[in-house]
């Protein structure tokens, strides 16, 4: 396995949120982090960043402990992030968020470049003299994933992509993160539509209480509706 989670424990002041999460991500393989909203994806994902600290556990990638490290020097490791929140610097240009992110591969991971981005968003290099805080909100996570990439990681966690997007926009997400598991790059996806988790992953882990209460493939869970309804489904 290239990313191993292990008993990784996290809490927000006194808040205990993450209880013991274990997963597992393999060579460019995509995985998905599934669950209700609180159910502690998003902050197992900022845990492993080192964005959130660990209070007990270990993140190793490709047998490197990352646990304790900050973040940009997790980056560094091979370690990519692509929030929710769409972290964009609104006062520069679409090309210079981009080269904010650009940074050598690690271990022989296949290099990125800016033409790499403006084939897969050519409304990117239509904008790229534009400053990043008039982008749409498409846009701006189109400019997210595309920095995290120039980066050159060897796995990529994505946080909810397609939230708030239009669903031409969402079809291009997904090619994207299809093309970059072919290109070599692991993926560990947060995304709340479970018909687009099922689609691109190999394997699902869905959370409950800061816990995984299931783990498998995608066939697994279409045949388990009780975890489904328990674990997934909004009543």
């Amino acid at each position: 396995m290239l990313l191993e989670v292990a008993g990784l424990h996290a809490h927000y002041g006194k808040s205990h949120i993450l209880h013991g999460v274990d997963l597992a991500v393999p060579e460019g393989g995509i995985v998905s982090l599934l669950g209700r909203n609180g159910s502690g994806r998003s902050t197992t994902l900022k845990t492993m960043m080192g964005i959130v600290p660990a209070s007990a556990g270990r993140v190793c990638l490709a047998e490197r402990e990352l646990t304790g490290l900050r973040p940009y020097s997790i980056a560094r490791q091979g370690l990519g992030y692509v929030p929710e929140e769409r972290l964009v610097f609104p006062n520069l240009s679409v090309e210079e968020n981009l080269l904010m992110g650009v940074q050598p591969g690690q271990g022989g991971s296949e290099r990125w470049t800016l033409e790499d981005m403006f084939r897969y968003f050519p409304r990117l290099e239509e904008r790229r003299a534009m400053k990043a805080g008039t982008l749409s909100g498409g846009e701006q996570q189109m400019l997210t994933i595309c920095r995290s990439l120039l980066g050159n990681p060897r796995v990529l966690l994505i946080d909810e992509p397609t939230e708030g997007l239009a669903p031409k926009i969402v079809e291009v997400v997904m090619e994207v993160i299809l093309d970059i598991q072919r290109r070599g790059v692991a993926v560990v996806l947060v995304e709340q539509k479970l018909t687009i988790a099922l689609k691109v992953a190999q394997r699902v882990f869905v959370m409950g209480h800061g816990e995984i209460v299931f783990r498998g493939t995608p066939e697994e869970l279409r045949e388990r509706p009780e975890i489904r309804r328990d674990w997934l489904e909004v009543s």
